[in-house]
């Protein structure tokens, strides 16, 4: 189904060498190529998936007045619910047509070093952040291998990433695409754009709307099959590489008028380091005939000079 390569997990985790060096080479030529993998073989199951979304479903459904209470402005914002329309990509003025939940990292109380928003709890419904904390901690895992696979195609040692995204500034965005009751005014509910981050870990691609702009500058599906989720390159990391890994534009666009009626929802999880991490290029990334093209900066500040072009941050 998929137009995108599809790797499984099981194989790096394999104890045959050449199986593990297989899915390095196959998941890091893709992500040269495309920017783009659906995975099997990942550490969520079938009812972290169906807990959540169970969960999801019933905040989605309350009343404005109750989820605005979970609204908070600012960093605080990378916690709790931002309400539809608030969020928009960066250099468009529309209002994506989805509203969402973040859940964050999960620090032990006075071992908060890293100042992070402490995460919310949502009072209605007490089993929607367990089934949270339990997608979460699945889906950082995941991740964490995934960058180990990432770092020795990029020849480094396979921890390398590890020191960066233990206690990382990752989040996990359940979101909510409404009905659509209206022709929206040029807004789609998730327009072109690049994500923020080191990889993107994605749930509920399992239907058309995800699309992904190949290097031939044409739109095309990513489509998972149902045991998989897709994981894509976001800028930090492309960045880091020297764009060697690639970041890929990608949207989700309005479905047929027929299925207006109808909600979507999606779960990313975007794999952030900690905030101290270092964006500077690695050597092993620049030559002659691919020279620097970044600046040095560190990670928290890339991440909020962005949460600001993206409308959900504004400018001190």
């Amino acid at each position: 189904m998929s137009n995108i390569p599809s790797v499984n997990l099981s194989d790096f985790l394999s104890e045959d060498e050449s199986v593990k060096k297989g899915f390095v080479d196959r998941i890091g030529k893709a992500y040269q190529e495309i920017g783009f993998v659906s995975l099997k073989g990942h550490f969520l199951t079938e009812n972290n998936i169906d807990d959540l979304y169970a969960q999801i479903k019933k905040f989605f459904d309350l009343s404005k007045e109750i989820k605005n209470k979970y609204e908070f402005d600012g960093f605080k914002g990378q916690r709790g619910y931002t309400s539809f329309g608030k969020e928009h990509a960066k250099g468009k003025k529309e209002g994506d047509l989805k509203e969402f939940w973040h859940f964050g990292q999960y620090i032990n109380k006075g071992n908060n070093s890293f100042n992070y928003p402490e995460n919310i709890t949502v009072e209605e419904f007490p089993e929607f952040n367990k089934a949270g904390y339990n997608t979460y901690r699945a889906l950082e895992k995941t991740g964490i291998y995934v960058l180990r696979a990432i770092a020795l195609f990029l020849n480094l040692k396979e921890d390398h990433f590890d020191q960066y995204v233990i206690n990382g500034n990752s989040i996990l965005r359940p979101i909510h695409y409404p009905p659509i009751k209206k022709e929206p005014n040029k807004a789609v509910r998730a327009a072109a754009h690049g994500d923020i981050n080191l990889i993107t870990l994605l749930m509920g691609a399992h239907g058309k709307g995800l699309q992904v702009k190949n290097n031939k500058g044409e739109w095309i599906d990513a489509i998972a099959e149902k045991d998989e989720i897709v994981i894509n390159v976001g800028d930090m990391l492309s960045r880091y590489t020297n764009n060697k890994l690639k970041s890929t534009i990608h949207r989700v666009v309005n479905p047929p008028k027929e299925y207006w009626s109808k909600s979507r929802y999606s779960i990313p999880f975007f794999l952030h380091p900690v905030g101290t991490m270092k964006l500077n290029v690695l050597d092993n990334c620049i030559d002659e005939s691919n020279p620097k093209m970044y600046k040095d900066v560190t990670a928290h500040d890339f991440l909020i000079n962005r949460l600001i072009d993206i409308g959900v941050m504004k400018k001190e």
